[in-house]
This record gives C-alpha cells, structure tokens and sequence, in this order.
C-alpha cells in the first residue's frame, strides 16, 4: 500500500495524502470494472482494509485510527472522488452499525465486534427499512419475542445496503407492546444464524457494485446476549446515533463526488474548442461553472461545521447534520446536471464518468433522509425554538 508505515502510526496529514493517492491511483482507474462487473474487485477491498478505511471513526483501543468527525468528513471529501459505491462497500460499518455498539453496546459487544470491524475482517449492515417503515421509521413491523434465553425475530427488511455482503446485521424490531417508538430495540443478527436470508441484490439506476437488497428474518433465533446494551426499549435513540454518524458522511460524500463532476468538468472546459477557442471562455459557460464552485465550497464549509459541532458533542448538533445534509445533497444534484450540459452531447455518453456520476449522486437525496424529511425535521425544530438557529 502507499507508504510503508501503519496508517495507525502516521500523522492525520500523512494519512490524508495517502488516501488522496489512493484515491487517484487504485479507485478512479478501476471504476470502470466496479461499474462493469457490478462489484468492487476483492483485491481493492483488501486494499481499503490495509489503508484503514474500515477504521476511521473507531478509538484506538478497538483497533481503529481515532479520527475526529472533522477529519472524518476531510477523508471522506477525499476518497469520494472516486466512485461513491467504493464508500458504500464500509460505509454501514463505519457509521451505522459501529456507531451504535461503541455508544450503546455491552463491553463483549464491544470487544467482540468493534476489533473486526475496524480491520475489515467483519462488515456490518444496518437493517431497520421495512415496506411500511421509511421515513416513519417508527412503524416498524419486524419483531424480535422473548423465549426463554434467546430472542426470535420474523420479518423483513429492505433497501438495506451490503446485505448480501455482512457478516452481522444490526436489527432495528419491535420487541414491547404498543405501536410507539419506545417498543423497538437494536439485536446483532450475525450472518449464518438459521432463519436469515438474503435474496439476490436489487439492481439500481446507479451505484452499481453497491449491493442493496432485502433481509428476511424467519423464525430467526438469536441469544438473548445480542440484545445491544443488554435492555429492551430506545431501539430508535440508539439507531439515530448512527443515523446522524451517516448523514454527516453522505453531506461529506456530495462535496466529494460534487468535486470530481468539477474537475470533470473543468478539464472539458479547457479541452473542448469551438469557434477558435476553448469553451471555457464563454460567459455561458463560465456561469455554469462559477455558480457550482461556490456551493461546492458553501457546502464543504457547513459540513465540517456540523462536524465540528459533533466533535465539541454531546448532545449531537442534530439540526445542523440534518441542514448539512439536505443542502449538500441538493447541491451535488445541481452540480451534476451543470457538468452534463457543459460536456453537452459527451456528458450524455456512458463512456463519460460524468454519466455515471450523474446517477450515482441522485440517490443521496433519498437515503438516510430525504430532503423533505430534513426540511420538515428543521423547520420543527426552528418552531420549537421559536427563531433561527444561532451562528455560535
């Protein structure tokens, strides 16, 4: 890998050049195969595990590098810049399912779990989606009924990304009485349990070689021990704790896929001629390309300060994730559809990265939140204050 020393024995800044070369030499030339073969080649996910991809956001004492969110959200600006499916391949380890076990898990769920994912021997899955339960996730319907020293689970999940690929999944299921929130709670379902299965992964518009499909719990009997913290109840507070771990990385995620559109679209700009002279120098253009980069950066701006407010946490800057999100996300969509006009006929072609980028990024305004779940989350949360957020 790029450099000799551990990536646990570096500088962050070290660690962030190694991963902008990383980024540039090993995942942008093999994008093409990822997108061909609809699979990450294993030998590059070996390699995303020797650089310590899967151990950004975990302490050291479980074997991960101890990044801030900050530094989290700068390495995140990096390798994104690359295919956002080869994110997609750690990402439910790194967020979702870790998250919640460092914050709420038992001290053997703990010293089982985090050590594995951290050195990418073990990828999580987050399974809490369900046909009635989206943006109410309050209605979930999988349930997990107490017998005796186990838990039995029945139900299914769906749009659950790396379900084909996990080795444990974190559960999201009704296990009190009532229709409430309050009755769900977190179980770790590890792959190979009887009862689970998973189909053959749904193909998507894009992100292709990110595999997203259906779980089903049938009859799945799992130990009593795999109820995370050990108690009943909070199973929604405990999810969110990953939920806004992912959705500062998806908001970190757009700036880095909205950077590669421009860089995409920058060397058009210099390359194309027509009239005597480079495209670039038409005012036309020049909008086109002015307007992009100032909200690629008014967006890297809000979402390290969102990422700065989780590091100064707890409590976690819920509101300010949620806006980081939804303005991130908008922006990279208008990002890409302003880089296929300015390549014109070629940004339509699927030899053209911008082509597939321009798939790819309209999903991050749908997962982890859509933009109207945000904006009706924000505009609450202003109300109850009864004015503005404050620039503190």
């Amino acid at each position: 890998m790029h450099g000799a020393a551990s990536p646990r024995n570096v500088s962050f800044q070290d660690y962030l050049a190694d991963i902008r070369t990383f980024t540039r030499e090993v995942l942008r030339p093999a994008e093409d195969i990822v997108e061909h073969d609809d699979a990450i080649p294993a030998d590059i996910v070996d390699a995303m595990r020797r650089i310590g991809l899967f151990g950004i956001t975990l302490p050291h004492e479980y074997g991960g590098l101890g990044w801030t969110m900050e530094q989290q959200a700068l390495l995140t600006m990096e390798f994104t810049q690359a295919s956002a499916v080869y994110r997609s391949r750690f990402s439910t380890t790194i967020g979702l399912t870790s998250q919640v076990i460092l914050d709420y898990g038992t001290d053997a769920q703990r010293r089982r779990y985090l050590p594995a994912m951290a050195s990418g021997a073990m990828t999580g899955a987050f399974c809490l989606t369900e046909e009635a339960a989206g943006s109410d996730a309050g209605a979930v319907e999988t349930c997990a009924v107490r017998d005796g020293d186990h838990y039995v689970v029945t139900g299914t999940k769906r749009y659950i990304t790396n379900a084909p690929d996990a080795d444990v999944f974190m559960v999201v299921a009704r296990t009190g009485e009532g229709e409430g929130a309050d009755a769900l709670s977190c179980l770790l379902v590890e792959r190979g349990t009887a009862g689970l299965s998973t189909p053959p992964h749904d193909r998507m518009m894009g992100q292709r070689g990110s595999h997203v499909g259906e779980v089903h719990f049938t009859e799945c009997r799992v130990p009593a021990s795999a109820l995370v913290g050990g108690t009943e109840g909070n199973g929604l507070k405990k999810a969110l704790r990953g939920i806004n771990h992912a959705r500062t990385h998806v908001g970190a995620t757009c700036v880095g896929q909205a950077l590669r559109l421009l860089d995409e679209g920058t060397a058009y700009l210099l390359e194309r001629q027509q009239f005597g002279k480079p495209i670039g120098e038409f005012q036309a253009m020049q909008v086109l390309l002015g307007e992009s980069q100032s909200e690629v950066l008014a967006a890297r701006a809000l979402v390290l300060e969102a990422a700065r407010g989780f590091d100064r946490g707890p409590p976690i800057p819920i509101v300010e994730i949620a806006c980081a999100k939804l303005f991130a996300s908008e922006m990279v969509s208008k990002v890409a559809d302003r880089v296929v006009q300015m390549l014109g006929g070629q940004g339509y072609l699927e030899q053209r990265a911008v082509a597939r980028l321009y798939r790819d990024v309209r999903l991050f305004r749908i997962f982890e939140g859509t933009s109207q779940i945000q904006q009706t989350n924000i505009a609450r949360a202003v109300l109850r204050r009864g004015r503005p957020l404050p620039l503190e």
